[in-house]
């Protein structure tokens, strides 16, 4: 049986993100009976580790050097290696490169010095990009290939989802499996200052965070549940009238969806992405995240069109569902095999 090792990152400031699209990936390779081992520090985020550990994956502690890479992938037998990370040096994978093994990266705009075999860059409005590629290396980009877990999958509606008019509108916020940025407590505030009835329900992964959101002061007709990580995310989203969440890695998969979102540009480098969807208009934009902290009500206008107009909603939901068709994963996995 082939073997194909990941190398991604996750921490409880990096976040779960990469996690999370290399598990979609690994769901598909795993179909086409080959055998996955992921190489990273999971054990840092409870809840990724048990997303890993429930689809039974094993879980190698990360590496940092191009030796111990090149060491990694022959002790472990490994026939190819997908990367996911931020954090590691380039030289690492022309190391790996070098040593023979085949190689795919997963990249957001910048490659930050990658070089693989195949370079992919799932993100919105890629393939309108064109940047010098390593030698003899691809590139797949664009929604064509945002790679979707099967848990969003199974929950993805077979035709585009029409809003029903709900006399007090339901909210579903989260910011990934880690909130690095504190962005919760945030968006209660901009949702309480609304002044409109709804029914919201906040992730925090955190209990400090879970304090700070339970005490955002509310209206009587407003109701907030504070709930920790939930494995039910897409039925969640799929339930909400409105989805608020961190423009990033879950942006495609609330698409997916056809979900209403509502999108916060927590971090700089999630701005151009940020800006490419909401351009897109299949995803409202509640502005950067640093607007928010300065001044909570500067996502009020919006929030209270989301809140209100039903027919908005419904036409966000609609486009979203129409730009990710869920079969990325399938086309990246393609790739990759036809590596080995």
């Amino acid at each position: 049986m082939k073997r194909v090792g990941v190398r991604c990152d996750v921490g409880p400031s990096r976040g779960v993100g990469h996690v999370m699209r290399c598990l979609a990936l690994a769901e598909e390779v795993r179909r086409r009976d080959v055998e996955l081992v992921f190489v990273c520090d999971a054990h840092t985020v409870p809840w990724a580790a048990e997303q890993i550990a429930a689809r039974g994956i094993a879980v190698q502690p990360a590496v940092w050097s191009p030796a111990e890479h090149v060491e990694l992938v022959d002790r472990l037998g490994l026939h190819a290696l997908v990367f996911d990370s931020y954090d590691l040096d380039a030289s690492v994978y022309s190391a790996v490169r070098a040593a023979g093994l085949p190689t795919l990266a997963i990249v957001d705009g910048d490659f930050r010095g990658a070089e693989a075999d195949v370079l992919v860059d799932q993100n919105l409005a890629a393939e309108l990009d064109h940047p010098r590629l390593p030698r003899d290396s691809i590139r797949l980009a664009g929604l064509p290939y945002v790679m979707i877990r099967d848990e969003i999958l199974d929950h993805r509606p077979a035709a585009p989802p029409v809003d029903p008019q709900s006399a007090v509108p339901t909210v579903f916020a989260f910011f990934g499996g880690t909130d690095a940025f504190g962005a919760g407590p945030y968006v209660a505030r901009a949702l309480a200052a609304t002044g409109l009835p709804f029914e919201a329900t906040v992730v925090a992964p955190g209990p400090d965070l879970a304090a700070k959101i339970a005490a955002v002061e509310l209206q009587p007709h407003q109701h907030l549940d504070v709930i920790g990580p939930t494995d039910q995310l897409a039925a969640r989203v799929r339930d909400a009238d409105l989805t608020i969440s961190a423009s990033g890695t879950s942006t495609w998969e609330l698409l997916c969806l056809g979900a209403t979102a509502g999108l916060v540009c927590v971090v700089d480098n999630q701005e151009m992405g940020y800006e490419r969807a909401i351009d897109t208009g299949a995803a409202a934009g509640l502005g950067l995240l640093s607007a928010l902290q300065a001044d909570p009500a500067s996502a009020v206008p919006i929030l209270k069109r989301l809140l209100t107009d039903s027919a908005e909603r419904g036409r966000l939901a609609s486009a979203g569902w129409e730009l990710v068709d869920g079969r990325g994963r399938e086309r990246v996995a393609d790739a990759l095999l036809q590596l080995i």
